[in-house]
């Protein structure tokens, strides 16, 4: 295929995931209220329980004339990006394999197939502890001061918060990977897996924006599940990888 060639198969893909990413936007503009109830559901949790226990009261706010606007698309372009996801993502691949070695291509969709559900497990984790998380946060205001969030903010926050969870939970899918090219061995994780496990701590509580111990907990506790599960797919691969060896030299 020459450059011409490729070039095109770019833009033609490319539009293609922009037409998908436009369609979506347009069902996220008709379920906007549902999308919305979605993202204030962990907040409005949290102030149940702060009006509860402290008396606080605070409430989501917009500060311009046309900030509800604003915040409309940009929920919409996010449920459009994300309800597009598998066409955009089947693009981005079928405009890559073919440069791929067959067993290349067999790694890549292996990891697609298990990168995935890594993700969106870690994003539901995240959803699950934002309650938790803005009850802590919002309840340092002081006494007799009510809490005044903008909407904009608190989609940030939240998306942090759920993206930072995502990208952690597949941290011990790229230890796999490493291991599958030899170049992470698995004596290597076992011996420095005290120093792992503290850096897995060390990590939560710093990409945590809450930053309380509860959410650190559970974004730390279940990254060592899955770093000694990665740990343990590693000795079962080298174990292979030696007896396969072991055989060549034999013959």
């Amino acid at each position: 295929m020459t450059l011409r060639e490729h070039i095109t198969e770019l833009r033609n893909r490319l539009l293609k995931c922009v037409l998908a990413i436009i369609a979506g936007t347009i069902v996220g503009w008709i379920f906007y209220d549902w999308a919305l109830d979605l993202l204030k559901a962990p907040f409005e949790t949290s102030v149940a329980a702060l009006a509860a226990e402290q008396n606080l009261k605070p409430i989501l706010t917009f500060t311009g004339v046309g900030d509800p606007l604003t915040f409309k698309i940009k929920i919409s372009a996010l449920f459009g990006v994300v309800m597009a996801s598998p066409i955009w993502l089947y693009q981005l691949w079928a405009f890559i394999a073919p440069g791929l070695h067959r067993s290349e291509r067999k790694w890549a969709m292996i990891f697609s197939a298990i990168a995935t559900p890594l993700f969106v497990g870690g994003m539901a984790v995240a959803y699950w502890t934002l309650p938790k998380g803005l009850e802590i946060l919002i309840g340092f205001t002081p006494l007799d001061i009510q809490n005044l969030i903008t909407l904009p903010l608190y989609l940030d926050f939240v998306i942090r918060t759920m993206l930072v969870f995502g990208i952690a939970f597949l941290i011990p899918l790229v230890v796999v990977l490493l291991n599958m090219l030899g170049i992470v061995p698995a004596a290597a994780l076992g011996r420095f897996r005290p120093y792992i496990v503290l850096v897995i701590f060390i990590f939560a509580a710093v990409a945590t924006p809450s930053g309380d111990p509860f959410t650190m907990c559970l974004l730390a506790i279940p990254m060592c599940i899955l770093f000694f599960a990665a740990e343990v797919i590693s000795r079962i691969n080298d174990r292979r990888r030696a007896r396969k060896n072991a055989e060549l030299l034999a013959e």
